[in-house]
């Protein structure tokens, strides 16, 4: 007959043996779903960019969606450069109630998040279709579109860069300086990023 004591160690082995098996299988899960080949994609990608690093650390979490998607990879991009600008325009927004001369600086950000939105819709339409509006779809169409998105990540970009350039002219020092410096620094490489990957969707991608 099997003691109280035997049969209790037994449970509890099985019990440990159980909950390894599950924490090992969730860490594992990630692994399993990107692909050498996804990651790749996105690091030779991301070659096209001027901040590689930022790029590639930014964008490999989504390699599994993104796989070997000019498209996907864009509009991920655009999304994250979105939500970046976001941030950092709430960031400065709270900012300016103590730094009145932020208060241009956030005047342009808000454009720029805008023209970022504009963006990612774009992009996400282009994304969807089917039936009649993917037959009725051109390269002329998809050209035009991808320049729209082009054009109004440009104009985040200069909204960005003119943010830090008049902001530099003003007669400011000190810690709310660097702090917008180094924020909308920031956001410029992302943006610069995102922009590139649209232009190898325009260059690589279909219609």
């Amino acid at each position: 007959m099997v003691s109280q004591s035997h049969t209790a160690t037994l449970l509890l082995f099985t019990t440990f043996l159980f909950i390894s098996r599950s924490i090992s299988a969730v860490h594992s899960l990630p692994r399993l779903n990107a692909t050498t080949n996804d990651l790749d994609f996105i690091r030779t990608s991301c070659n096209a960019t001027l901040y590689q690093d930022l790029c590639f650390n930014s964008l490999a979490g989504y390699a599994s969606v993104v796989q070997d998607s000019p498209a996907r990879l864009a509009k991920i991009a655009t999304g994250v450069s979105l939500s970046k600008a976001k941030a950092t325009l709430a960031f400065l927004s709270k900012l300016s109630h103590s730094a009145s001369e932020v208060k241009d600086c956030v005047s342009y950000l808000d454009e720029a998040v805008d023209s970022i939105r504009d963006s990612l819709r774009t992009l996400r339409n282009m994304s969807r279709g089917g039936g009649v509006a993917a037959a009725e779809s051109s390269a002329e169409t998809f050209s035009s579109k991808v320049n729209d998105v082009q054009t109004w990540m440009s104009a985040a970009l200069t909204y960005e860069d003119t943010c830090t350039d008049e902001y530099e002219e003003m007669d400011v020092t000190g810690e709310v300086k660097t702090t917008v410096y180094d924020r909308v620094n920031t956001l410029k490489r992302f943006t610069s990023n995102a922009l590139a990957l649209v232009n190898n969707y325009g260059n690589n991608g279909t219609p």
